[in-house]
């Protein structure tokens, strides 16, 4: 086996089985998020998928935001304004978390206040739909009575 220098091995692409191995995900996932557009690939002579080194920190944020609960489509939104030609830097890392960071908080109040409802409404049955904080939050429409009251008579 022959040994690939240092600055040698930096340059070298990746293959599809390496990155996959490498980033702890499978092949598949591979091409989704290259079908995504939240990663590229160069195809080779035999047309089979190289990637750049850099190609793993990149995997490696998308994980992280998935994991946050972030949809694939704004982690793209966020990926396609950084280079494909270099790893994601501690400032572009920075930048990226602190807006999903904002996300994050505001889900987490999302998710207290339902928790912090859901008490409650456990004694009512959804017997009173016209002050449930949950199933009928905020409803200016029961005044008008029940039924379809958004028809218009004919």
């Amino acid at each position: 086996m022959t040994k690939i220098s240092r600055p040698e091995a930096a340059k070298r692409e990746l293959s599809v089985g390496e990155v996959a191995t490498r980033s702890g995900i499978a092949v598949s996932t591979l091409h989704f998020y290259e079908a995504r557009g939240l990663i590229a690939s160069n195809r080779n002579a035999g047309n089979q998928r190289r990637y750049p080194r850099s190609i793993l920190r990149r995997i490696a944020v998308i994980k992280v935001a998935q994991r946050t609960g972030i949809p694939l489509s704004e982690i793209r939104a966020a990926l396609a304004v950084l280079p494909h030609d270099r790893p994601v830097t501690v400032a572009d890392w920075t930048r990226l978390s602190e807006t999903w960071r904002d996300q994050l908080d505001q889900r987490i109040a999302q998710l207290q206040s339902l928790r912090d409802h859901l008490t409650g409404c456990i004694g009512c049955g959804c017997l009173s739909m016209d002050d449930c904080p949950l199933r009928n939050p905020g409803d200016t429409l029961a005044e008008a009575g029940s039924g379809p009251v958004l028809l218009e008579p004919s």
